[in-house]
């Protein structure tokens, strides 16, 4: 996902069920990635949010609501900006996505037949073809991606984009996993180096 390089708007109040750090709550253990992503500056933590969810103001949102204690409670807050995206939030965040594509390997069979479902499915909707395949194996994303987009094309586009949220949020949090886990390894988390975290979907 590119990220966006324009500064977040200004949003409305954020929700007060947000979840976040409760007072007097343990921290997360220091050196842990998300130890560092709660000591990240605002300007850096809504930056390398992006990755995970193109929508400024989601990345806004959960930015403003650290420190978080643990993931659990870091991915409630993620799911809870989810659900509050607006139309024009999810309009933004939709097109920061590309379509999902097979793991290297994959038949030049099963590329050929994606790649004609992904245009397809683009030109009738608008935007990528966006579907989690978290905790699928490389040799089951192939089967699962083609079945998805290929059902998915039969449906009106009020209730494709209410799917496409929805699998937007569930790649949200895996994304937010995938980071945590970067910053614990990561050296350092400049802004020059948001660059080398490649969430997958």
């Amino acid at each position: 996902m590119a990220i966006h390089p324009r500064r977040a708007p200004r949003s409305p109040p954020l929700s007060s069920h947000l979840p976040a750090q409760a007072r007097g709550s343990s921290a997360p253990p220091h050196g842990s990635g998300l130890a560092r992503f709660n000591a990240l500056s605002p300007e850096s933590a809504r930056s390398i949010l992006l990755h995970c969810c193109g929508s400024a103001r989601w990345a806004q949102r959960v930015a403003a609501h650290r420190p978080y204690p643990d993931l659990d409670t870091l991915l409630a807050a993620a799911d809870e900006a989810s659900y509050d995206l607006s139309q024009a939030d999810l309009s933004e965040a939709l097109a920061g996505e590309t379509s999902a594509e097979l793991e290297h390997g994959a038949s030049y069979a099963a590329l050929l037949a994606l790649d004609a479902a992904q245009a397809e499915y683009e030109r009738k909707f608008g935007h990528a073809f966006v579907i989690c395949l978290d905790g699928h194996t490389p040799e089951e994303q192939a089967d699962q991606l083609l079945a998805a987009i290929r059902r998915r094309m039969g449906h009106e586009v009020d209730e494709e984009r209410s799917i496409s949220a929805d699998e937007l949020r569930r790649v949200a949090q895996a994304r937010l996993a995938d980071l945590t886990h970067w910053l614990t390894s990561a050296d350092g988390v400049s802004a020059a180096e948001f660059g080398l975290f490649a969430p997958v979907g």
